[in-house]
This record gives structure tokens, sequence and C-alpha cells, in this order.
């Protein structure tokens, strides 16, 4: 087997899985959580697994978090956010991604609340193949990886204070 066999061929998330392959990288990211009228929530819906997400994604060299997350949810789903409040930091190790390149990261993810500024929401058709307000109703029938459940549970509740693991 040569060792471009070996690329995954698909991202693949490993939340407290024993089997994880170890992480070789730390990668800061930073995600949006925004709530629109009649209890909804703006999510993605990613092209390689088809799992639905909060809009977020890698801080760049030279960018702050919070600026990440305000580029990085327009960029994957077309609306347009003013960052407003932290939700939290999570760094569980025990998040282990392994990239289409063979990557395989620890996330060290950041969550903010934004408030939305405009635009439509719609796939970018590179990373995301749809964006939708969704329903809080609805997001128990989504296929919604087990650490974003985590991350929407505690983006939902507005009353605690921001979460840090």
């Amino acid at each position: 087997m040569t060792t471009t066999e070996r690329i995954p061929q698909q991202r693949t998330v490993h939340f407290h899985d024993p089997a994880a392959p170890k992480a070789s990288v730390v990668v800061p990211s930073a995600f949006v959580a925004a709530r629109w009228h009649n209890g909804r929530l703006l999510l993605v819906r990613r092209c390689d697994s088809g799992t639905w997400e909060l809009p977020g994604g890698r801080v760049d060299i030279g960018e702050t978090a919070a600026a990440a997350a305000v580029r990085e949810t327009a960029e994957e789903s077309g609306v347009h956010v003013l960052v407003t409040e932290l939700v939290g930091v999570f760094t569980d190790p025990g998040l282990v991604v392994r990239a289409r390149d063979g990557e395989v990261r620890q996330q060290f993810a950041v969550l903010f609340r934004a408030r939305v500024l405009g635009g439509t929401p719609h796939g970018d058709e590179h990373e995301t193949s749809e964006a939708a307000w969704v329903p809080f109703a609805d997001l128990r029938r989504l296929r919604i990886e087990p650490h974003v459940r985590v991350w929407i549970e505690h983006a939902l509740a507005v009353e605690d204070p921001p979460h840090f693991d």
C-alpha cells in the first residue's frame, strides 16, 4: 500500500473514541451560534460528511478568533454576523479530527454567540452543501456530531456562564 492510499478520503471525527488516532497538532478554530426569530439556529451541512454543524473553522495566522468566526460564518453560510458574547472554550483532548489530507488534529474551539446583520443562508458548495435556519425542535432529527450537540446545548443555555474545559 502506498502512502497516498492511506490518506482518508473523508474527514473523520473521533469523540472519546479509544480507537482514535493520536493527534499530532492542536488547531485553533472559532464557531458561531447565531439565533433567529421563532427559535431557530443557523447550521451548515458539510459537503464531505453530510453532517450539520455550527458555521466556523480554523483561525488564520494574524486573525483573532472573533474575526475568524465572522469570516467563516459568511463564507460557509452567506450570513453576516456580529459576535456578541462568548459561549465557551472547548479544548477536550478526546475530540480528534483526521482531516482529508491525513493530518490528525486536536480541536481547540472558541464558540461565540452572534447577532445576524444580514444575508440569506446558502452553502458555499466547497465546504458546505447548504445552510439553514433550523428550528430548535428539529435539532434532534438531524445528523449532528456528538461534540457539536454539546456545543449547541451550551449555546442555547443563554443564562449559563461561559464554558471552559
